[in-house]
């Protein structure tokens, strides 16, 4: 995914459906219209290492350990796609539980957990 450190931080994650179903917690998946409510206009964000910012004219702003990218967003056959160069780009499906939204790569790669806030810069 980002960065080697954020790829093993981010490891964990791909417990966190099972931790949820097995603790009784609902693991929701969004359709594409409920993704597109969601992200538009919105950042997504572990709320330390990286947060993606989710303009409402498709634009894609990527941050990551103080490495910045550019690129589009969109919704296709309800899942999220991300224009980025490789390796971060992709589609990935959306759900939501109790802590949060899972993203799920539709390919290779790990899910990503984190939170939707108002967009926190300009």
């Amino acid at each position: 995914m980002r960065n080697a450190f954020v790829s093993v931080a981010l490891l964990t994650a791909l417990l966190v459906p099972a931790a949820c179903e097995a603790a009784g917690q609902a693991v929701r998946k969004l359709s594409g219209a409920q993704i597109r409510a969601k992200f538009t206009g919105m950042q997504f964000t572990d709320e330390v290492h990286w947060r993606d910012v989710y303009e409402r004219d498709g634009t894609l702003r990527s941050y990551s350990m103080g490495r910045k990218l550019r690129g589009k967003w969109g919704v296709e056959a309800d899942a999220l796609c991300l224009d980025l160069p490789e390796p971060d780009g992709g589609c990935y499906e959306v759900a939501t539980s109790a802590r949060g939204i899972v993203l799920t790569p539709r390919g290779p790669g790990l899910q990503l957990e984190g939170v939707l806030q108002p967009i926190s810069d300009p």
